[in-house]
């Protein structure tokens, strides 16, 4: 859909729109379960550059079974680099919370291979976050249990979220802008966290920030230097054997963490190649890494897995 039908159909009554939303969410079903795609901004998005599909940032709902449910959600970054989405850090992990009673909702946010540079994806990631939280009656959820996961360059926009979040504008036109963005807990997947020094991820860096960015703005996107005591609390894995990202980003993050005050969980395995999602590119429960369920741990901790 393009903007122009997104803006038609935004129009149409509620059980017209129904209708095609089970039309759309056919083509992805989830158990049976339709996983219906739609637009954070029906009327266009901040800066947008056009009306094509790469312009059009987008939440795609996976609910669990109303029996399994525990009423927390969490806002799935896929990672990429800022160049693209991986699919195997996206509609896995929202089957896999959903396992645990965990709504998850993946978005799509715009890239610098469509033009885009900070702050749109930190525009999306918020603005993900304020729907969730604004729309979570509707979906029979908390406001006040809804978090963040994201995978490498996912990982480093959800620790932008973490970092840079705010209580919502109380004096906006869009009722969406007065919700806070701010996730009530943090999962970091191999994350890219430093936009400074040697352990900077350069294609990271390059999309999110261009090819020449002010000191300033690196410092501001490096999220081991802008952890605050109000950041949210963490739970952050890595590999010791990761060629791509070095593991010492994760180390960062947990020890600014640590010097705020902000509670953690840091695990690192000793081996394992970048990218590795639920443990395989393809959905394969049999062979899940053992941070899925050192992860699951954790949430049940914090309230938001059932036990």
């Amino acid at each position: 859909m393009n903007l122009q039908q997104i803006r038609a159909w935004w129009r149409r009554p509620a059980r017209v729109k129904g209708a095609l939303l089970i039309v759309l969410g056919a083509a992805s079903p989830l158990h049976g379960q339709p996983t219906n795609s739609f637009p954070l901004w029906p009327g266009g998005a901040p800066g947008a550059l056009g009306e094509q599909d790469k312009d059009i940032p987008t939440l795609t709902p996976y609910l669990p079974a109303p029996d399994k449910a525990s009423g927390a959600a969490i806002v799935i970054c896929p990672g990429g680099g800022y160049g693209g989405l991986a699919e195997h850090e996206g509609a896995q992990y929202a089957r896999w919370l959903n396992e645990n009673g965990i709504a998850g909702f993946v978005l799509k946010y715009r890239l610098a291979t469509g033009g885009y540079h900070h702050p749109a994806m930190l525009q999306d990631a918020a603005r993900a976050l304020r729907t969730v939280r604004a729309r979570a009656e509707e979906w029979k959820l908390d406001p006040k249990r809804v978090g963040i996961i994201g995978s490498s360059a996912g990982g480093h926009l959800a620790s932008t979220l973490l970092t840079h979040f705010d209580a919502g504008n109380a004096d906006a036109a869009d009722p969406l802008e007065r919700v806070s963005s701010r996730p009530d807990l943090g999962i970091l997947c191999y994350p890219v966290i430093a936009m400074v020094g040697p352990f900077a991820h350069q294609g990271s860096k390059n999309n999110l920030l261009g090819p020449a960015p002010s000191p300033d703005l690196a410092r501001e996107l490096s999220s081991d230097l802008q952890v605050k005591t109000n950041t949210p609390p963490c739970f952050i894995w890595h590999t010791d054997a990761d060629p791509v990202v070095p593991v010492e980003n994760s180390l960062l993050f947990a020890e600014a963490l640590r010097k705020a005050g902000v509670p953690f969980d840091l695990h690192i395995y000793q081996k394992g190649p970048h990218g590795l999602g639920l443990g395989t590119r393809d959905w394969n429960p049999a062979r899940r890494h053992p941070w899925t369920a050192d992860c699951v741990f954790w949430l049940r901790l914090q309230g938001f897995a059932r036990y």
